[in-house]
């Protein structure tokens, strides 16, 4: 019996012994793989830190390429729109200034006596080239001049007429009903006599042209030499504001070139501006009419605008107003 004791207690003695072993190599094993871990974490630690650092330099190298590359695109294409817009300039021309004119405003009219100067300008300097023919002498009663002026200046052209009884064609002098004589017989004598050039109808040149009032009084004030590389061939004017650069209109437009019948001084902007009013006028004579329709429909819809605030109020004041309450006891 004391043997099989002692064989049992020897037998859990080696069994706690090789427990203990077992733990504390365990305990080891676990202690060694933290340390290996932890060894190796920080060798990850440090190989991360350097792929961001890296990453970094790749980032801030990208951001400077890419600041670059952007530059580089702005700067090509400022140069490409500068050189697209010289292009454009030496196609179209050159863009026109904004000039104040009087009668730009909404409520504002025409300078009549400008537009008496303008018509002046034009027979003396531009009828020897251009034509008006959607314009009459009877358009100028009332506008420039009176019907009795208009009959005298009309007096002053002859105009083929007829046929008589004959049935011949007869010269008369002209009338309020007759329009502007064209300079020229054709198309072809014009050309003719221009070098090849054609010189445009001027009855809506300042709605035919772009910015036209604006561009008129440039293209006429704006000639000036050519600059360093620019030609011209013989027969042509360098004016920045024409198509192409070169215009076959010779400057008509020079100071003290016609005397005004008002005594006003007769500059080459002082001309230029009258007969741009002139033109304007012929292109749009009925700007004052329109002017004052809308001036009158404007004060109507206000006094009608009146109203109608004050039938809203009177129809909903007692509405809006009111005083609704509940009587829950009776």
């Amino acid at each position: 019996m004391a043997t099989r004791v002692r064989s049992t207690t020897g037998v859990v003695a080696r069994r706690l012994s090789r427990v203990v072993v077992f733990m504390q190599e365990k305990q080891a094993l676990r202690t060694c793989t933290t340390q290996s871990t932890t060894h190796h974490g920080l060798e990850l630690l440090q190989v991360m830190k350097c792929w961001q650092q890296e990453a970094g330099y790749k980032k801030i190298a990208g951001r400077g390429f890419r600041l670059l590359a952007l530059l580089g695109a702005g700067a090509t294409g400022m140069l490409g729109l500068s050189g697209l817009a010289y292009a454009d300039e030496a196609e179209h021309g050159l863009q026109s200034p904004s000039y104040p004119w009087t009668h730009n405003g909404i409520f504002s009219s025409y300078d009549h006596t400008s537009i008496r100067r303008g018509h002046q300008v034009f027979k003396q300097v531009c009828a020897a080239c251009h034509s008006m023919n959607l314009i009459a002498y009877r358009d100028l009663i009332g506008v420039a001049y009176t019907e009795d002026e208009v009959k005298e200046i009309a007096a002053e052209i002859e105009v083929q007429d007829g046929p008589n009884d004959e049935g011949e064609m007869f010269s008369r002098p002209g009338k309020p009903s007759d329009y502007f004589p064209a300079p020229y017989a054709n198309e072809q004598a014009a050309r003719f006599s221009n070098g090849g050039a054609y010189p445009p109808d001027l009855s809506l040149i300042c709605k035919a042209r772009h910015n036209g009032q604006n561009y008129v009084f440039a293209l006429l004030t704006g000639y000036r030499e050519p600059p360093a590389g620019v030609s011209v061939r013989e027969g042509l004017y360098y004016n920045p504001y024409f198509p192409g650069g070169a215009i076959a209109m010779p400057k008509v437009i020079n100071d003290g070139g016609i005397e005004f019948e008002d005594g006003t001084p007769a500059s080459a902007s002082q001309m230029a501006k009258d007969v741009v009013s002139f033109l304007t006028w012929a292109a749009e004579p009925e700007a004052d009419e329109r002017k004052l329709i809308g001036a009158k429909w404007i004060f109507v819809g206000c006094l009608l605008l009146f109203q109608v605030g004050h039938y809203k109020r009177w129809k909903w004041a007692p509405i809006k107003s009111r005083k609704l309450v509940l009587d829950v006891v009776n």
